[in-house]
């Protein structure tokens, strides 16, 4: 019988079938074999201890996570660990600095948001918004990392809050 005869029983393509048929042949075995490649130094159990870790908390850094595994038993790289968060779909990214808002100013913003909803386009042109400068005097000034996936970058876990003073700008 050929190939697409076997198939059609099954409902397998024709290349299956003979992908199957030559590994009999060659290993007298139809499972898959294992692949080639060095194996993950990380254990399945040790790859969920990081996950939960960057989850509860995404601002833990590389070497946070190394002396758990450490602690654990088992020793690698940064690099080892940084792969197993990105196995899981997340990356190592900046902490984005948010304006720490009190519940009562949220309330008022989404107020002010939905009492405006319907103005028209000529009402906003009238409006003048400021900008301003963040000059750092105290506090660190350095970028700080989370692991997040990519739509998560606002999430309150994710964010640094600041407060602003008169005489600068303080991070929470």
């Amino acid at each position: 019988m050929g190939y697409r005869t076997i198939g059609k029983q099954p409902g397998e393509k024709a290349t299956t079938v003979g992908s199957i048929i030559r590994k009999w042949k060659s290993f007298k075995m139809t499972v898959s074999l294992p692949r080639s490649g060095a194996p993950c130094k990380i254990s399945p159990c040790g790859a969920s201890m990081i996950m939960s870790k960057v989850r509860d908390q995404p601002r833990t850094t590389w070497q946070d996570l190394v002396n758990d595994l450490k602690r654990a038993g088992t020793t690698v790289s940064k690099k080892t660990i940084g792969n197993t968060p990105r196995r899981h779909g997340l990356k190592s990214c900046s902490a984005r600095k948010v304006p720490l808002l009190k519940p009562a100013y949220v309330q008022a913003h989404l107020k002010f948001a939905n009492d405006h909803l319907d103005d028209p386009e000529e009402e906003w042109e009238k409006v003048m918004c400021s900008d301003e400068t963040k000059i750092e005097l105290f506090g660190l000034n350095s970028t700080r990392c989370v692991w997040r996936k990519k739509k998560d970058e606002y999430n309150p876990k994710n964010t640094i809050p600041t407060v602003k003073h008169w005489w600068k700008e303080v991070e929470i």
